[in-house]
């Protein structure tokens, strides 16, 4: 039974060319299974070189390379338990469905010679394309890749495709392009295929026996799509983002031989192939570029495709570049992305105090909380700088046969700089429209541009490569407030380690920063220079000096990074005291806040018609939208110039919710007398039972 679930339907989707094939010679196979283990994580599956956990795509890959090799992995039982029980939603519950990761766990189970029977239900409850979410896609369009993984994965479950759900065969039918491709949008709304999704459509078609279809102007369509390297891009004329690629030539090579055919220049294919590898075994996704286990399938299964997979593991293998030092007097800063420009900025300059935060980048605000912030930072001493970090909602930028997407425009610049206006609720604009009227006069403000996220693989792509190559989104984001960890949902973000940097979002959400304690505190960015200057921060982004780290709850309390290189996540964990902000008592969360508020503190809570208000804010555990969940302190005592005194308490509950949006303690001072005024407060931490003070200064 299981050889006929394996081999049913999708040929392609387990090579069987290997079968008889001379294999790559025993040191060169060694040599990519080395690379290969160096991947094993203790927990049974595979992970990112640069990760300590493992994750269900790259096992998904290693598990293909195995089976191109016709080898079994080590601990193959315990490889299967962790494939049938690590879909990405187990971390966090994904947004909406990723049927593309429930194909992966199938196809991995089968490859590896398990039955994935127990998928069946799933698989067959599915009885039509999902919509996308319209917040992030104007017009809903369903992710093609993903939907196709639902047709693909019913075949590996012996399931006949003609009980395939029409949806499904009328969704793939409408994506269809007069020249044979295949993509993300219905052929109707115009726009060009695109080599990923037209090898997706390839193989939903050999699942409904319509191979034929077409075939002439298919093979045309890929033929055209091989650059003059010998390698592929993923369309013959694309407007942007036309590099070659491992993953387009894979697609490629993989659609004309299911077609009867093959490139039309095969020997330059075959010499870009090589071009890939590198000396640790792995290949990259582009010359040059580091190894990861998706790129290092996609080499050997394109391989394998042109009946060469006995001369991957032979060829000349490309010499790791040696990493430049890191110049002695660097420094290890701290940067918040879109932490609050709202709310109290008494309390965002306590909590970069507190935490060492370098440069905060407020979020959407106004340019005079900007300007209050950093009068209070000034005054105090508070060796932070304020600056804009904004999240342009309603910006919407189409690309055809893809989409019209949102979350395109992060910002970051100077406060005070002159970098252009937003393009929000302007309209819909094209991709080189929006280089030309926001990414344009954004640069030359001094300002750059973050990609926070976006699932659709092919469109990211494009987005990211045109960065890669003349300049874009400078960073990527990682660890944010709603998401964990975009790379865990997104993994095919690991294929620009080394190329763009990663950083956190903070993506800040509720009305007060102490609210947001809880993010502010458990994920941060870190960068090295000479200086905390926003010129420090500029050259710690070109130069992949950027490392993003999470240590929180989320995480388990254990501690995650991204970096751009290992010399410079070295460099930060040999100087971890400088910037760790658990268990190192010069970096700790406040638990518990005082401000003095007068009349003509506009952005502070409880402003008195005269006088001073003290207001006095404990520490709690807070929702990812600033709500307050649980007390982490309480107020024993309040004292103003030695004398206890007894503050009102405020609670304000959250509209259409049980929790507290805004909780504090208040103390109103109607004419306080002249001079230098000192209030203590001590609270109790509800867990250790101990007791700490805090006192404040303030002058009338």
């Amino acid at each position: 039974m299981l050889k006929t679930v394996a081999m049913a339907g999708v040929a392609a989707a387990t090579p069987a060319r290997f079968f008889g094939q001379a294999l790559a010679s025993r040191r060169g196979v060694e040599a990519v299974l080395r690379y290969l283990e160096s991947l094993a994580r203790p927990d049974g599956g595979y992970g990112w070189e640069d990760q300590e956990q493992a994750h269900l795509t790259p096992s998904y890959f290693v598990i293909g390379c195995y089976r191109l090799f016709q080898r079994v992995p080590p601990n193959r039982a315990r490889l299967a338990a962790f494939v049938r029980t690590h879909h990405p939603s187990q971390l966090k519950k994904l947004e909406q469905e990723r049927r593309g990761f429930d194909f992966q766990q199938v196809q991995a189970l089968v490859w590896l010679g398990e039955d994935p029977a127990e998928f069946r239900e799933r698989f067959s409850a599915w009885q039509a394309p999902l919509a996308y979410l319209k917040q992030y896609e104007q017009r809903g369009h369903p992710l093609f890749s993903s939907e196709m993984g639902v047709v693909l994965g019913r075949a590996l479950l012996g399931v006949p495709s003609s009980a395939l759900p029409r949806p499904f065969v009328a969704y793939l039918d409408a994506r269809r392009r007069p020249n044979g491709s295949f993509n993300n949008t219905p052929a109707s709304e115009g726009g060009d295929g695109h080599v990923l999704n037209t090898w997706w459509g390839l193989r939903a078609l050999h699942v409904l026996g319509r191979d034929e279809e077409m075939r002439d102007d298919t093979v045309a369509w890929l033929r055209a799509c091989q650059l003059p390297d010998g390698g592929f891009t993923f369309s013959p004329k694309p407007e942007f983002g036309a590099v070659d690629d491992v993953a387009y030539t894979w697609a490629a090579v993989r659609g004309l031989g299911q077609l009867g055919a093959e490139p039309a220049h095969r020997d330059a294919c075959l010499a870009y192939l090589r071009s890939l590898a590198n000396a640790d075994g792995g290949f990259g996704d582009r010359p040059g570029w580091f190894s990861n286990p998706m790129a290092t399938y996609y080499a050997l299964d394109a391989f394998d495709a042109l009946g060469a997979l006995g001369s991957a593991g032979t060829v000349p293998r490309r010499a790791a570049p040696s990493a430049p030092s890191l110049p002695a007097n660097l420094q290890v800063f701290s940067i918040q992305l879109e932490a609050h420009g709202c709310g109290s900025p008494a309390e965002a300059v306590d909590l970069a105090r507190s935490l060492r935060i370098h440069l905060w980048g407020a979020k959407n605000a106004r340019p005079a909380w900007i300007a209050r912030a950093q009068a209070l930072a000034d005054r105090h001493n508070v060796p932070v700088k304020f600056f804009v970090s904004n999240e342009e909602y309603g910006t919407w930028v189409n690309v055809p046969g893809l989409g019209t997407y949102s979350h395109t425009s992060d910002i970051i610049a100077p406060a005070g700089g002159r970098i252009g206006p937003s393009l929000a609720n302007r309209g819909v604009v094209s991709w080189p429209e929006f280089r030309q009227r926001r990414l344009a006069p954004l640069e030359n403000g001094g300002g750059r541009l973050i990609w926070q996220f976006g699932e659709n693989e092919e469109l990211v792509r494009m987005f990211l490569d045109d960065s890669v190559g003349r300049g874009g989104y400078a960073a990527i984001s990682t660890f944010h407030f709603g998401n964990p960890d975009f790379t865990h949902s997104e993994p095919f973000l690991h294929r620009w380690r080394g190329q763009i940097p990663y950083v956190a979002l903070q993506d800040a959400h509720g009305d007060e920063p102490w609210w947001f304690a809880d993010m502010t505190t458990g994920f941060r960015t870190i960068f090295l220079a000479t200086e905390p200057t926003w010129g420090g921060w500029l050259r710690a982004l070109k130069q992949n000096w950027v490392v993003a780290i999470r240590h929180d709850a989320i995480s388990g309390f254990k501690t995650w990074m991204h970096g751009g290189s290992h010399e410079v996540l070295a460099f930060v964990r040999a100087r971890e005291r400088d910037w760790r902000w658990w268990d190192n008592p010069p970096i700790q969360r406040p638990l518990v806040s005082m401000v003095a508020v007068r009349p003509d503190d506009e952005f502070e809570v409880a402003r008195p018609e005269e006088g001073v208000n003290l207001r006095v804010r404990c520490a709690w555990e807070n929702t990812p939208q600033g709500l307050l969940k649980l007390p982490l302190t309480e107020l024993v005592r309040l004292t103003v110039d030695g004398q206890e005194v007894s503050p009102e308490r405020v609670s304000i509950q959250a509209p259409r919710g049980v929790l507290f949006a805004d909780h504090y303690h208040r103390f109103h001072l109607a004419r306080p007398t002249p001079g230098i005024h000192t209030v203590t407060a001590v609270v109790r931490v509800l867990e250790s039972k101990e007791e700490l003070s805090r006192t404040l200064e303030f002058g009338t």
